[in-house]
């Protein structure tokens, strides 16, 4: 039958494609369907930095992951990464709202699938550039994030993209899909726009991947609240909740934080959409060692409060909520050779001086007088009796102003002194759909599983709430696309046997 799949994946980033190769997996035939063209595609994961945030014990796990030699063994202090280590950070960043079933899912095949990721062919390596130091004649990592993709995100949907090429995984660009064929009992297919025209796709089993609705500002606003349109866009311009909208039009249930998204600092002039050319490096994620000022001149946040893996997703909302939407970082000398790499691109909003008074006259929008007394102010609640030590929780902090900075506080005193504007960058959107965990089955309202339809990625509700901790994203993308993929796969191909009964419904209690 002309335009028959067993398998329809919805997007073309981590997650789809993940999905996709799980599908093939079963033996099932598999299409991938992307509005973008080739040259565009890949969703926010072409775009993502590449670290990945997994479970691991020692170097013996590590070793699974990606090569590494004795001499970086030897040299190296890898930290840890534990399961329990995972689920505090998760559920202290989500204020315990994690859903438990997903979380649990997360944590725990999140080594598994990192090897199964390696066995299909994507390169890993130290993340040594981002999340490292040497301290001692050691290199130490901190964040517990010692793992990236080679290439960042792009690199990851370029490898994925292979393998799926070589499993004989079919692909359509400039494919939008813009609803479900569904007769009220299952799923099976899509209706899309090509080429001008409606065209009907069937299939077995359809699994959504197509990210949230972050470069919607319709859909920001009216979900996380005015003021969300004024957001640049990290990632794909394509992201824009269709997959969630065509789902909940057959009455599928949402679920999760459909007000809360993941929002970095970005820089102020960055273009509406994410720049596939210069990828993550418009964020600035170093303001942990410098002061984050607001067009008042004042601080705002604790900007110590954690190593930046753990509050850099909620503080890009904070910026927003600023008179004009920006914050300026500020930094002196002590702490430059600590900025990381996205400081020094070509295309940077940047302004130096001398002195606090000079740099007061460079910060466009900000009141001068207000930020040289915020300074001060500072440098004197500064408590200089604990040591400056950036690869760890220092405790260095100040006393007796608001806000606080817990960690890494240390007077800005030392010329010259360098500022960076930013904006709130989304990323993506928490809400999502409501699944039976560890199928990736979309269910209804009444919570009954919808026969046929499964998501992954973006779209599945329930796992980050408020925050977010750095690098789960890619790894819950592929954790529950490779779920979501398998158990489509085999529904299809179980529902083409004549002779054979009826799967049974799942009893396991969605979430």
């Amino acid at each position: 039958m002309e335009n028959h799949y067993d398998v329809i994946v919805v997007g073309k980033g981590n997650a789809a494609l993940c999905a996709a190769l799980a599908a093939r997996d079963t033996g099932a035939t598999v299409l991938v369907m992307e509005a973008a063209s080739q040259e565009e595609s890949g969703g926010n994961s072409r775009f993502a930095g590449g670290v990945m945030r997994f479970a691991y014990e020692s170097v013996d796990d590590l070793k699974r992951v990606t090569e590494l030699t004795d001499q970086e063994i030897a040299d190296t202090d890898f930290g840890t990464n534990t399961t329990d280590e995972y689920f505090d950070d998760l559920f202290r960043l989500t204020q315990f709202r994690t859903d438990p079933e997903l979380s649990e899912i997360l944590v725990r095949r999140s080594l598994d699938t990192m090897v199964w990721l390696r066995e299909k062919g994507v390169r890993f390596v130290p993340n040594y550039g981002r999340q490292s130091a040497m301290v001692n004649g050691k290199r130490r990592f901190f964040g517990r994030l010692p793992i990236e993709v080679s290439g960042g995100g792009a690199g990851l949907v370029a490898f994925l993209d292979a393998c799926a090429q070589r499993a004989g995984v079919e692909v359509v660009y400039q494919t939008r899909t813009v609803s479900l064929i569904y007769d009220g009992v299952r799923v099976t297919g899509v209706r899309a726009q090509q080429d001008g025209q409606l065209v009907d796709y069937t299939a077995g089993a359809v699994v959504l991947a197509c990210g949230g609705f972050e470069a919607n500002p319709e859909m920001r606003t009216r979900y996380l609240g005015p003021g969300w349109e004024l957001a640049k866009v990290r990632g794909s311009r394509f992201n824009q909740g269709d997959g969630l909208k065509m789902a909940l039009d057959i009455g599928a249930a949402p679920y999760g934080n459909w007000s809360g998204c993941h929002a970095t600092g970005w820089d102020r002039n960055a273009p509406e959409f994410g720049d596939v050319n210069v990828g993550d490096k418009f964020q600035k994620h170093s303001y942990i060692f410098g002061l984050l000022i607001n067009a008042e001149g004042k601080r705002f946040v604790d900007e110590g409060l954690d190593f930046h893996s753990f509050t850099y997703a909620k503080y890009g909302g904070e910026v927003l909520r600023q008179t004009g939407q920006f914050a300026w970082q500020v930094f002196d000398r002590k702490v430059v050779n600590l900025l990381r790499n996205e400081y020094r691109i070509k295309f940077v909003t940047k302004v130096v001086a001398n002195t606090i008074e000079e740099l007061a006259t460079k910060l466009e929008g900000v009141n001068p007088e207000a930020f040289v007394r915020t300074v001060q102010e500072f440098n004197a609640a500064v408590l200089g009796d604990v040591p400056f030590e950036h690869t760890v929780k220092d405790g260095r902090r100040t006393l007796g102003i608001e806000p606080p900075k817990s960690n890494w506080a240390q007077a800005l005193d030392t010329p010259p002194y360098e500022a960076y504007q930013t904006t709130c960058g989304i990323t993506f959107t928490f809400g999502g759909l409501r699944t039976i965990a560890d199928q990736g089955q979309v269910v209804d309202v009444h919570l009954q599983p919808i026969p046929g339809l499964y998501c992954a990625g973006e779209m599945v509700g329930g796992i980050f709430y408020f925050n977010y901790p750095s690098g789960t994203g890619l790894v819950s993308g592929a954790v529950f696309g490779r779920l979501a993929g398998a158990a489509a796969g085999l529904s299809a191909l179980a529902a083409q046997q004549p002779t054979a009964q009826s799967p049974a419904q799942p009893t396991a209690q969605p979430t």
